[in-house]
């Protein structure tokens, strides 16, 4: 006879009152739900049709999220803060501003990180959330309305999930952690998604007309610049160098290790390399 599964971990329940509280005046309906495939993809899916600016969707079990360039995750009960935000862009001046969006959530989820577990965090460019060098947090951001003819989109579907109770041998990839693993201790994911919420509603009232201000906030948290990195460019091509400044469009500026000008980039995948002995 086999024996029997273990019991679940229990977990408390993401509670929509307390991150509403939590929140403030700025975000519109905030609604938690057992299970979906995507919160992106939910919002994305109800924009399409209403004006959904201001709306939060948050699952506690979440089985076809998907992370940037495609890659897919899922999210176990209790275990994950899986979390979407429909921002309203109608106010961007140009189209390049849209980039700015994930980047002040990293911004912003470094802030909330802090003030509800006192764990110093880092964003890696362009908006992953790095513990100790490890990832605890990624953002996707998403067009919800297509393009309209000024060539900017009517609103951005902001989707943001952070470990915060995975067990080591749970981790999905070596280079992650959670903020359990980090503090010893469970994390109220009603107060973190709250404090996300409330720190974004304080970066997106400067967005799009003070980008020099958001690029100062960035850089304070970005554990990039300084430091050897790899990026992976479109067509396979790499680039290696020192990461030395974020600019305002939100472009990673890169001086070649093999000599030359800086390279200002707005896409790619970049690794944390050791220094050069």
């Amino acid at each position: 006879m086999s024996a029997a599964p273990p019991d679940p971990v229990p977990f408390e329940p993401v509670r929509p009152d307390v991150v509403r509280s939590a929140a403030g005046p700025s975000w519109g309906p905030i609604e938690v739900v057992d299970r979906t495939g995507s919160t992106n993809a939910d919002l994305v899916a109800r924009c399409s049709d209403r004006d959904c600016v201001g709306a939060v969707l948050i699952a506690e079990e979440q089985v076809d999220g998907r992370g940037r360039q495609g890659r897919r995750w899922e999210s176990v009960p209790g275990t994950h803060l899986a979390m979407s935000m429909v921002v309203d862009a109608h106010g961007a001046a140009a189209a390049g501003a849209l980039g700015w969006i994930p980047l002040l959530t990293g911004v912003a989820v470094v802030s909330a990180i802090t003030e509800v577990t006192g764990v110093s965090s880092r964003v890696k460019w362009p908006n992953d959330v790095l513990v100790g060098g490890l990832k605890v947090s990624g953002i996707l951001a998403e067009l919800a309305h297509g393009l309209q003819d000024s060539g900017v989109g009517r609103s951005v579907v902001v989707g943001v999930g952070v470990n915060t109770g995975l067990a080591a041998d749970a981790l999905p990839v070596p280079t992650a952690t959670s903020l359990n693993l980090v503090t010893g201790t469970s994390v109220d994911r009603s107060r973190l998604a709250g404090a996300i919420l409330a720190s974004m509603a304080r970066e997106l009232s400067r967005w799009p007309h003070d980008l020099g201000a958001l690029a100062e906030d960035y850089r304070a948290v970005c554990g990039t610049l300084g430091t050897r990195v790899r990026v992976d460019l479109p067509q396979s091509q790499v680039l290696v160098g020192t990461a030395t400044d974020v600019d305002e469009t939100g472009r990673i500026v890169v001086i070649p290790e093999s000599g030359g000008a800086a390279i200002a980039i707005n896409a790619g995948d970049v690794t944390h390399l050791r220094p050069l002995a």
